[in-house]
């Protein structure tokens, strides 16, 4: 009996145990999946996003450069008519050429680039056409005569007669050049003189220059960038030839959307795509498949879960041989287990015996510190912070690993600079009104730091302390976003009533200097330096400001 009834017990515990361990590692799992589906999926988001966003900033670029050469041509061209005779065009029409002529060579991938003088304000002054074919040199080309074409019909001659229909500049979708037999893309602006039209000045861009930096943009195996205009229609894709096409074919069914992200199937393949407008009305796509996307974080869950069952293994192993001894360290396994189970990772084993639950105990112990290590190592992967919104410090780590990567490039310096901040008086507002009205004080700091430098990425790197990294705009008016930050601070503290409301922050601003600057840390570490420095130096102030205020009196 006594045989049966130790047999029960150990089996019992066994199964108590089993069950329990399964049910954690299960929950753990299983959180630990979903948990990395969803950041792998949005980090592939946030990359496409990235993606698509610098090709458009390079496109707009590109085409923002060439609306400038016409549009200063446009200008010039206007101020310099002073009538529409003979003489007049002709000193005109040299003095325009020598404009162009300078702007062009500067604008690049333009093809050709010409000035057309309409047939009915002069029929000997037609205007002029130069071409650069070989990239050897833009040359003059026989003009085309407009007179055997119908002005009046949009469909023929469409970088002349839709600029004269519209009255506008505008960007025209892919055509073949008259006389040149290449593709090409325009932007054109009609000319006027005291409300007459005069003619069409324009430049076309190779078809293949903009093609060539669309298939710069690529993402794992099989992404790709494309470009449609806003009927849907494909102007320019790497696995279509629509130069060749009769029909000018359509983006895919489901494509046209105005979600940013777009999920859509094309060929029987499931694919994710993020869209941004560019400059000339026209679409840039960035597509992935998404069986590419979710291949990554299925790897990682497979590992998870090939680790946590061999970790389940191993308890039932250990369980079955060291059953003994162990009814009351077995509650405390137990109770350790529900709490698991309820997600406390920090649950206390006290028992530390050398038989054989003292060995369970430790190992239990281990398998609550790796499941807390990978819980945690998931949680990392999440960039915001929870109480402000703001990124966190991890993102914080990763951005100013880029900003190494950019800085190693031969290609490229970056002009960039770190901001360290540190709210002041934190603790005396949690001691004295509570930790709720200190994250209020936290949350409204954030706030202004983000209103302030609204187009930098804005960190939170520690309880007290936030980042930011200064580019572009900001980078090159970081003085004054200082001044208006000291000044949204100090009317903050104004206005406000309550401590936790008025906001004083100390800050250190660092400018990279590749020439004193080993890597981006050390700008961070300068930034922070110059940030206790201020701090020393607010408090200097305020402790001799109220050394002079005269005591108050009855």
């Amino acid at each position: 009996m006594k045989a049966k009834r130790i047999h029960s017990i150990k089996t019992k515990i066994m199964l108590m145990t089993t069950c329990a361990i399964l049910v954690v590692v299960l929950v753990a799992t299983f959180s630990g999946i979903l948990v990395i589906r969803n950041v792998g999926n949005s980090s592939a988001e946030q990359m496409l996003f990235l993606l698509c966003e610098s090709g458009e900033k390079n496109l707009d670029h590109y085409f923002t450069s060439v609306e400038q050469s016409v549009e200063m041509v446009s200008a010039y061209v206007e101020s310099d008519l002073d009538g529409l005779d003979e003489a007049h065009l002709q000193a005109h029409l040299a003095r325009v050429d020598d404009i162009f002529k300078k702007l062009t060579y500067k604008t690049f991938g333009v093809l050709t680039y010409y000035y057309r003088i309409d047939p009915t304000v002069s029929t000997t002054e037609k205007g002029f056409w130069y071409v650069n074919l070989d990239g050897e040199g833009f040359r003059e080309h026989e003009v085309t005569d407009i007179t055997l074409y119908d002005t009046s019909d949009t469909d023929a001659l469409v970088w002349f007669t839709v600029p004269k229909a519209t009255g506008k500049p505008i960007w025209l979708p892919p055509y073949i050049t008259d006389n040149l037999d290449v593709r090409v893309i325009s932007y054109n602006v009609p000319v006027y003189f005291e409300g007459q039209f005069v003619g069409v000045i324009g430049i076309e861009i190779d078809y293949s220059t903009m093609a060539q930096q669309v298939d710069n943009i690529s993402l794992y195996e099989n992404g790709y960038a494309f470009i449609n205009d806003k009927d849907g229609n494909i102007i320019y894709h790497p696995r279509i030839d629509v130069t060749t096409m009769k029909e000018q074919p359509k983006v895919p069914k489901g494509l046209i959307s105005e979600e940013q992200f777009v999920r859509y199937e094309y060929e029987g393949v499931e694919k994710l795509a993020v869209w941004r407008t560019l400059s000339n009305g026209m679409r840039l796509n960035v597509t992935v498949p998404t069986k590419e996307i979710n291949a990554l974080w299925l790897t990682w869950s497979i590992w998870i879960v090939i680790a946590f069952i061999l970790l389940l293994i191993i308890f039932v192993f250990l369980i079955t041989h060291f059953s003994e001894h162990i009814t009351r360290p077995l509650r405390n396994l137990t109770e350790a287990a529900e709490q698991v189970d309820d997600g406390n990772y920090d649950c206390q084993l006290e028992y530390d015996g050398q038989d054989e639950v003292g060995i369970l105990t430790r190992t239990f112990r281990k398998l609550i510190a790796h499941l807390k290590t990978y819980i945690g190592d998931l949680n990392d992967l999440a960039y915001a912070d929870a109480l402000t919104s703001v990124h966190n410090k991890g993102a914080f780590d990763i951005y100013m690993k880029d900003m190494q990567t950019r800085a190693d490039s031969e290609e490229e310096t970056p002009n960039f600079a770190v901001c360290i901040f540190d709210c002041n008086n934190l603790k005396t507002v949690n001691d004295q009104n509570g930790h709720d009205k200190g994250d209020l004080y936290l949350k409204e700091a954030a706030k202004i730091i983000c209103e302030v430098f609204r187009r930098s990425p804005v960190f939170r790197i520690g309880g007290d302390e936030f980042a930011t990294v200064l580019i572009n705009d900001d980078y090159a008016n970081r003085e004054t976003l200082i001044r208006a930050f000291d000044e949204a601070c100090a009317d903050k503290r104004e206005a406000s009533p309550v401590i936790w409301e008025q906001v004083d922050v100390a800050y250190g601003i660092a400018v990279y200097d590749p020439q004193e600057d080993e890597t981006v840390s050390d700008v961070v570490r300068r930034a922070d330096k110059l940030m206790y420095k201020n701090k020393w130096q607010l408090k200097k102030k305020r402790k001799e400001a109220s050394k002079e205020k005269p005591p108050e009196t009855e």
